[in-house]
């Protein structure tokens, strides 16, 4: 009889699941993983990989267009068949043969099918063909099954066959007329790529565009998409949807506008994959978010206690990446596995662990030092705080900004670089606490602020932090220069 018992139970096999397992794996112990669908999740097949793919090209012409001597060798227009056959070889023709390899190889034991908890400490596997294996877990379980697409409750819509992120980022061809409902990080960059590609792209966008962003950022992406052709409808939302026989989307607006359109991407949000995993086996309700303590560890039981007399939440339970809804970003997950992995190696024999801020096993960064890059043209980066979250967290702050297109690297990256770019201060600790950069190839000024926060590096040493001349990162000087010595 085959002995299922393992240290460890990951429910999952994204990249944050895969990081867990082999966090913990490396620590000694056993694991399980579960996966139900392909290994490597939602970011290798249907998200981060397959969607910059679908950007790069463009993004790459766009930057010989902005030079006059590289313009004058480009004769012709995107080769849309070949991007897309680039993009198939970036989600691996949807086939996970190689990331089950690495399982293998990282001693990681997978069990295909869906993972419900069934009791403290135990995990049925269903299979394809119906067969349940039971899995058994001596010191945890976790859950990094991740989010998936939110559909709003439009009339009409689930009729209209609508894509979401994933049909988007895997479309076999692409469509005359494209509506997208939703300005946030999936609905600018599917924009950006589909009008690059050449469909006929409308933006509704009830909220407006990148509302979490600093708004010189998102006003500039604004500017981008219409300058491409995309129609932007902003501060209004769909009322109601219907898809004629012939195959036409026709999407009317609270405003009195009517969009038509060949296909229809939702991107209105995101929701935890917490609905049949069997939390309700354990006291909790399923669909929900999971709240986690500082150790990623599940703390939203009920204090039933269970037939063997011991708590539902006797500290066998955690969750990990967007199920936790900390920080919906896939570094950002992978960076909680780590932490946790490392946390469960430590509780599995019985040494400290350090959830002090920036210690060994926190996920300090999930709250203080958040970094992202959406790829619109032009792109933005951020990280941290942005001035009105630095306001809501009621820090007394100073925010400022510089025109990075004066600066003496970026007029030599391009013709006509219009960016932007600035930075939170907190006034208390005099330590950068949010940075934020609009423009082409902004991702690469990022990691240096996101160093700068996690360290708390004090602002009278980043004067001393002297970038290089003629670079973008130039930037910090202009940036210090604005907000003046801080002494």
């Amino acid at each position: 009889m085959t002995d299922n018992t393992f240290d460890v139970v990951v429910i999952g096999a994204g990249p944050v699941g895969e990081n867990v397992a082999d966090g913990a794996v490396q620590g000694g112990l056993t694991v399980a993983i579960v996966e139900s669908e392909l290994v490597g999740g939602e970011c290798s097949y249907w998200a981060c990989m397959p969607t910059k793919a679908l950007l790069r090209d463009a993004a790459a012409l766009r930057a010989v267009r902005s030079l006059p001597g590289a313009n004058a060798a480009v004769t012709g227009t995107l080769d849309t068949a070949a991007v897309l056959a680039r993009r198939d070889e970036f989600a691996a023709h949807w086939h996970d043969d190689g990331q089950v390899a690495w399982l293998d190889q990282a001693g990681i034991s997978l069990f295909r099918g869906v993972g419900r908890i069934s009791a403290p400490r135990t995990v049925e596997v269903r299979g394809a063909d119906g067969a349940t294996t039971v899995l058994d877990a001596r010191h945890a379980v976790v859950i990094a099954t991740g989010s998936s697409a939110r559909l709003p409750e439009i009339p009409g819509l689930a009729d209209a066959a609508p894509w979401t992120s994933r049909e988007a980022a895997a479309a076999k061809a692409v469509p005359g007329r494209l509506a997208i409902v939703g300005g946030g990080v999936v609905g600018t960059e599917m924009a950006t790529a589909f009008s690059a590609l050449g469909a006929r792209v409308t933006l509704i966008a009830r909220d407006g565009l990148l509302p979490a962003m600093e708004p010189f950022a998102s006003d500039q992406v604004a500017e981008g998409l219409k300058a491409e052709g995309v129609a932007l409808h902003l501060r209004t939302q769909p009322e109601r949807i219907h898809r004629d026989k012939d195959g036409t989307v026709h999407i009317a607006l609270a405003d009195g506008t009517t969009v038509d359109a060949d296909e229809v991407l939702v991107a209105t949000g995101r929701k935890p994959n917490t609905g049949d995993v069997g939390l309700e086996n354990v006291g909790l309700t399923p669909g929900d978010w999971l709240h986690v303590d500082d150790s990623l560890r599940v703390n939203q039981f009920p204090q039933a206690v269970q037939s063997d007399g011991t708590p539902a939440g006797d500290g066998w339970l955690y969750a990990a990446g967007d199920v936790n809804h900390r920080a919906l970003l896939t570094h950002q997950g992978k960076y909680q596995a780590r932490a946790l992995g490392a946390t469960i190696v430590a509780r599995a024999n019985g040494t400290p662990v350090d959830l002090a801020p920036w210690g060994r096993h926190a996920a300090t960064a999930d709250d203080r030092a958040v970094s992202q890059v959406i790829f619109t043209d032009p792109e933005i980066a951020s990280v941290g705080h942005t001035a009105a979250t630095a306001a809501t967290a009621g820090l007394r702050f100073r925010a400022v900004e510089y025109d990075l297109g004066s600066v003496a690297g970026a007029a030599l990256h391009a013709d006509g670089y219009a960016s932007r770019a600035g930075m939170v201060v907190d006034e208390d600790r005099k330590v950068l606490v949010g940075f934020t950069a609009v423009g082409p190839d902004v991702a690469e000024l990022l990691h240096a602020a996101t160093i700068a926060i996690t360290a708390e590096v004090p602002i009278g040493r980043l004067w001393h932090a002297v970038p290089a001349y003629p670079t973008i990162s130039e930037i910090w000087l202009r940036l210090l220069e604005t907000y003046g010595r801080g002494d």
